[in-house]
């Protein structure tokens, strides 16, 4: 009876030893995967951070590059404000023609990996994070906006500039302007049928755009033009992409338009229609108006302003646009 209370004993004891071994073993895996589950964490967050960094980088040399000689230097402190840590750096690729790739990295010293992993504890090697992005540019492939659309007859884009020549462009038919066939689409020949009040989605290379017959501009103008009357009010500065096409077709509601690309136009003032908000600076004794830029007395149409180089920011797939304008998109490609 001794033994057997003895050796009872002694397997207990034994099997308490064991149970502590299982659970230091436990705990030694349980607390790696914590520390694993943290590191990855890290990493993720850093690269998301970087990725900002390239996608912001990559966007303002590329629009840098439009204005004058591409500034590099952009790309190196988009990447430090997009991180926490204020210590990451940009290497940027301009081999590829109207392309701009930005790589982001962490730096620290002089390698590239991240600290204060718990990882390292276990003499991990050392953990590279980076991103990339590339941006382009290109003319507009499409668009919607103010439902009117100019020929490219009427005027000479490669003079586009912030200091281009303030001109008055008349599209009573009739005129100069009315296209290359003259009044082939009468009672006003640039006027586009609305997707929505006042606005006209319009696609580049898809001919048939269909025409609004008239003098005066379709309905659910009348907002759109006191705001912008407003703005130009206040010292702003009001400046919408047209659309141009170069060749129409057919008359009154069956005519229709070829759609080439989009111009920015600076306004200055114009005249839609008769009194309040159709009409606006159209007059020579008009602020900054002559007597060769104002509009017509009568049923003359006009707008008056200057086409200008305009470059707006998108993102999304890189899709090629139409004519070159004078107006291009920046966009990520990758």
């Amino acid at each position: 009876m001794r033994r057997l209370i003895h050796r009872a004993r002694r397997t207990r004891s034994g099997e308490r030893g064991a149970a502590g071994v299982t659970v230091a073993v436990m705990m030694l895996v349980l607390l790696g995967a914590g520390a694993m589950a943290v590191d990855v964490g890290q990493i993720y967050a850093e690269r998301a951070q970087l990725q900002n960094g390239a996608d912001a980088g990559a966007m303002a040399v590329a629009l840098s590059c439009k204005d004058g000689p591409c500034n590099t230097a952009l790309a190196d402190g988009l990447a430090n404000t997009n991180s926490n840590d204020a210590a990451s750096k940009a290497v940027v690729d301009l081999t590829v023609p109207g392309q701009v790739t930005v790589t982001t990295s962490t730096i620290n010293g002089s390698s590239s990996f991240l600290t204060n992993l718990f990882a390292n504890a276990l003499n991990a090697g050392p953990v590279t994070v980076g991103a990339q992005a590339t941006a382009g540019s290109t003319p507009p492939g499409g668009g919607s906006g103010f439902p009117l659309a100019l020929s490219d007859d009427c005027y000479n884009l490669t003079t586009a500039s912030p200091t281009a020549t303030v001109q008055r462009i008349s599209y009573k038919p009739g005129s100069t302007c009315t296209g290359p066939s003259g009044t082939e689409i009468p009672g006003g020949w640039g006027w586009l049928d609305e997707s929505s009040p006042c606005n006209a989605t319009t696609i580049v290379g898809t001919s048939g755009m269909a025409s609004d017959p008239g003098n005066n501009p379709p309905s659910g103008c009348s907002t759109i033009l006191t705001n912008w009357k407003n703005t130009i009010l206040a010292g702003g500065e009001v400046e919408v992409q047209f659309p141009v096409f170069d060749t129409s077709s057919g008359s009154g509601n069956t005519g229709s338009f070829n759609i080439i690309g989009y111009a920015t136009f600076k306004i200055w003032g114009w005249k839609f229609g008769n009194n309040h908000e159709y009409e606006f600076r159209n007059t020579a004794s008009d602020p900054g108006m002559t007597s060769s830029l104002a509009c017509s007395a009568g049923q003359d149409r006009c707008i008056i302003g200057q086409f200008i180089k305009y470059n707006t920011t998108g993102s999304g797939s890189y899709v090629p646009g139409g004519a070159d304008l004078g107006t291009s998109e920046i966009r990520l490609i990758k």
